[in-house]
């Protein structure tokens, strides 16, 4: 464990102008742990005024005390730049009235570090520590460590050092209280629990499912943030699983909660949101795009159940997934692109593969409905969802073969400008005026070399061009749409053929 030379430094000039200063909240948690902080937090005695005579590039914009401050003198990892860092130093303070229940009414500054530490959420993240100051007697609830040949001085009011040992998040004081002064810690306390791999004290529990309602009051962006916290957590599947337990999902994701006790068809042997949930746990992908659409592959299975003959069947559950999904990343507030990568991947999670039975051209088609980037993300879910289902197996022979089939055709034109000929070809050659129609004989033309590519030849494409110049625009696109349709026709009924349905 090292305390970066930067933070020691500024630590000591704010001592060396007569203040204390200390280390303070999650990155003196995850120091004590071995984990490598990534913020630094300090806090002071001193007033936001003193701190800025003492650095004067910091910048005080906020009324919580709180100094920005710049380092530039950071080594990027190449070693031939520098990284831009910023370290919050803030003044000790106290927080009264939470009538919004996040932003407290009143912020008073103290002189005292334990004001300061009484404020926060959870014993370990009331931790402090300081760089000792030599002959000092130290107040109850401090201690000496001994830290890379220097000595430090921790304060630990609320025994948070224990409940590191002893892997558990406990509320600072009154859970209640503390939950009522910003609904979104019942959130963080999971986050920490799925970070951590600690467990949530009892009472601190029975707090969270008494005001888990409360987080409805909470920004539709915070709650997005920390959830994206849990879903790239080294136990994702588990904080899910606590948010159901204490009553926070259905007020965030009621969606999930439509799949709890629902059993599925004779294919699978967990409920639908017990699937859902192991899915996620499985899912090889370091990406929580990809997770997060682990977690919400089947979440449309409810909507579209219907018994036949006595079975359960799901029929176009990722269509119907798909819209859910969307709507429920608009109401999270994510951005555009990470929900179109989320909806892409669950709307074609149930692509169909099977050796022998599914051609190269179905293959391009594939890579043409859901994007070259986002296969590797496509195939990561399928074996989640195998491994979610209870299959020993991730990875059988046929999606090995179909990684074979999609390097074999990754060069294959699937879009128009892949084409041996382009708008420029088509007016040139067959002296064409620029517009729209240019566009939908392209299109007629890729829709022919998806399934040919044999056929992507200048003299070949210009030809047909010629043939189809006779035909309206309206004419042409029906005819590239009547080759779409026939060919997801011939897709779907080999999804229907599919075990996962």
């Amino acid at each position: 464990m090292v305390i970066p030379v930067y933070i020691l430094e500024l630590l000591q000039k704010l001592e060396k102008k007569g203040f204390e200063a200390y280390i303070v909240g999650g990155c003196v948690r995850d120091f004590l742990l071995g984990r490598e902080p990534q913020d630094w937090d300090l806090t002071t005695n001193a007033t936001p005024e003193e701190i800025l005579a003492v650095f004067p590039e910091g910048k005080y914009e906020n009324q919580f005390g709180t100094v920005l401050l710049p380092l530039r003198k950071l080594p990027d990892n190449s070693g031939k730049g520098e990284l831009i860092d910023v370290i919050e130093i803030t003044t000790y303070r106290s927080e009264q009235g939470y009538s919004d229940r996040r932003h407290p009414d009143e912020v008073l500054f103290e002189t005292e570090i334990d004001k300061d530490l009484e404020r926060r959420d959870f014993t370990i993240n009331a931790l402090a520590l300081r760089l000792a100051v030599k002959g000092q007697e130290l107040k109850a609830h401090r201690e000496l460590l001994e830290i890379d040949d220097k000595s430090y001085e921790l304060v630990d009011l609320f025994r948070g050092r224990r409940d590191l040992k002893d892997k558990i998040i406990r509320a600072v004081g009154e859970p209640t209280e503390r939950f009522k002064e910003d609904a979104l810690r019942m959130m963080r306390a999971i986050r920490f629990s799925s970070q951590l791999g600690f467990e949530i004290e009892a009472k601190t529990q029975r707090a969270i499912l008494k005001l888990a309602g409360a987080v409805k009051f909470v920004s539709k962006e915070r709650v997005r943030d920390e959830l994206v916290k849990i879903i790239k957590s080294g136990r994702p599947a588990a904080g899910i699983r606590l948010m159901h337990d204490c009553k926070l999902l259905q007020y965030i994701i009621p969606e999930l909660e439509e799949g709890v006790a629902m059993d599925q068809n004779h294919h699978h042997i967990y409920q639908v949101f017990d699937h859902n949930v192991n899915t996620l746990k499985h899912c090889p992908s370091a990406d929580w795009q990809v997770r997060l659409a682990g977690l919400f592959h089947d979440i449309g299975k409810p909507k579209t159940r219907k018994f036949i003959d006595g079975a359960a069947t799901f029929y176009n559950h990722e269509y119907v997934g798909a819209r859910q999904v969307e709507r429920i990343m608009k109401r999270l507030k994510f951005s555009t692109d990470d929900s179109l990568r989320v909806v892409n991947l669950v709307k074609n999670h149930m692509f169909y593969y099977n050796v022998g039975e599914v051609t190269a051209a179905s293959v391009r088609r594939l890579i043409v409905k859901v994007g070259r980037e986002n296969l590797k993300d496509l195939i990561d879910l399928r074996i989640a969802d195998r491994l979610g289902s209870g299959t020993p197996k991730g990875m059988p022979y046929k999606l090995r073969h179909l990684e074979y089939m999609l390097e074999k055709v990754q060069n294959d034109p699937i879009s128009v400008k892949m084409l041996a000929v382009n708008g420029y070809s088509l007016m040139s050659e067959l002296k064409l005026e620029p517009g729209p129609k240019i566009g939908a004989i392209l299109d007629v033309l890729l829709s022919e070399v998806i399934e040919d590519p044999e056929l992507n030849k200048k003299d070949y494409l210009l030809e047909k061009a010629r043939q189809l110049e006779s035909f309206n625009l309206a004419e042409l696109r029906e005819q590239a749409r009547e080759k779409i349709d026939s060919r997801r026709e011939e897709d779907d009924n080999d999804l229907k053929k599919s075990f996962h349905v």
